[in-house]
């Protein structure tokens, strides 16, 4: 099935911020190393090489994706490998001092890494957002100490789509010498990922996100910004991630920022931007959550005040549209979301959310289902 389209079950997905499908050139790509050229990357024969010259060939694909030199790319599990690798490898590694700066929207793999971090004695200060769920970048001027080892703001939410002004907040700490890490994990399908134009030291991505298969992701390192592993062993990625390299899931992703098309962004920014009045004018109540335009294109996410998101989401399930109440992290959890309650808005109403994220190939009569589908859903019950 292509990205967004119906299935043989006849539900429309709409779900792309949680996984994307593998594409079938992503995967065609990954086939000989799955298949005959199953070596070791490390091993000295033959077999071992084939998959070395991949590996090095994805590194180069990677790294001319993001303006980047092939050195500077570690491939690691995933995005949450990747963010904690950044977060805790840098705050460990830099000398200066043990304070570290996130915003309190961040994805659990950032929020967390740094909470661990202040287990074991460094200060960590959450950022506060405002109502769309931006980081202004004087308050984290403000935030920065002479011993700030470290600032990680994502490049774009999860949850609400909110795109942060990146490259203004990266020259506030690079005014100050610290280092910036941004998880681009949702923004890589969407946003230009050119490393040297948004200013920062280390950027998270994940195969699965963009079409590329689950158990891979990426962490590009600045060269010269010190690293501390956690994870240990045979010295893999230059001595900065051990572990045998997963050759395929590396080519996945190489293949997969080969075939972005970012000139379909602005059709698919159309589209949501309907598909979001479409939703506010037939659903009582409805309240987009994040920025308006400041935002992810294929991302359209709301409450729905009076209504539980996860009631909502079973009947719309019945009707055959697929889409999420928020991060796939915490599905199941009944706490409401931490980036909605963090944009000031109130837990009971946090609970009602429901997120649409979709793609390229998600066509107008899709977003039309849903949007009929949601209004059927809600409308009853506001009368």
């Amino acid at each position: 099935m292509s990205v967004g389209q119906r299935a043989a079950s006849g539900t429309v997905y709409l779900d792309e911020a949680a996984t994307t499908p593998l594409r079938r050139d992503v995967l065609a790509a990954m086939g000989p190393y799955l298949g005959p050229a199953f070596g070791n990357p490390s091993s000295h024969h033959e077999v071992g090489e084939a998959a070395r010259d991949a590996l090095a060939g994805a590194r180069r694909d990677v790294a001319q994706a993001l303006g980047a030199r092939p050195g500077e790319i570690i491939f690691t599990s995933g995005g949450t490998e990747a963010d904690n690798l950044a977060v805790k490898g840098i705050a460990l590694a830099e000398p200066r001092g043990r304070h570290v700066v996130v915003s309190a929207v961040e994805h659990p793999a950032v929020l967390e890494s740094a909470r661990w971090l202040g287990r074991i004695g460094f200060d960590v200060t959450e950022l506060p957002v405002d109502g769309d769920g931006l980081v202004d970048p004087q308050t984290l001027a403000g935030a920065l100490r002479e011993d700030t080892t470290l600032v990680s703001i994502q490049h774009a939410n999860n949850e609400v789509g909110t795109v942060q002004p990146l490259t203004e907040l990266a020259a506030v700490a690079a005014e100050r010498g610290v280092p910036l890490h941004t998880d681009a994990v949702q923004s890589a399908p969407w946003l230009d990922l050119d490393v040297g134009r948004l200013g920062v030291q280390a950027l998270s991505l994940s195969g699965h996100k963009l079409g590329a298969p689950k158990g891979v992701g990426v962490l590009w390192l600045r060269r010269g910004v010190p690293l501390e592993p956690v994870m240990h062993g045979g010295g893999q990625e230059s001595g900065h991630r051990s572990g045998t390299e997963n050759v395929a899931g590396a080519v996945g992703v190489a293949a997969a920022l080969r075939l972005l098309d970012h000139s379909l962004v602005g059709d698919v920014a159309a589209r949501r931007d309907r598909f979001v009045q479409r939703v506010l004018e037939a659903v009582p109540g409805a309240r987009l959550t994040g920025h308006a335009t400041q935002r992810l294109a294929g991302h359209a996410s709301f409450v729905l005040p009076g209504r539980s998101g996860e009631s909502v989401l079973l009947d719309l399930e019945r009707r055959g549209i697929v889409c999420s109440s928020g991060s796939a992290c915490h599905a199941g959890s009944d706490e409401p979301s931490h980036v909605l309650t963090a944009m000031g808005i109130e837990r009971e109403v946090a609970q009602s959310a429901v997120r649409f994220t979709f793609g390229a190939a998600t066509g107008e009569d899709q977003l039309d289902a849903a949007a009929e589908a949601l209004a059927d859903v809600v409308v009853p019950v506001a009368r």
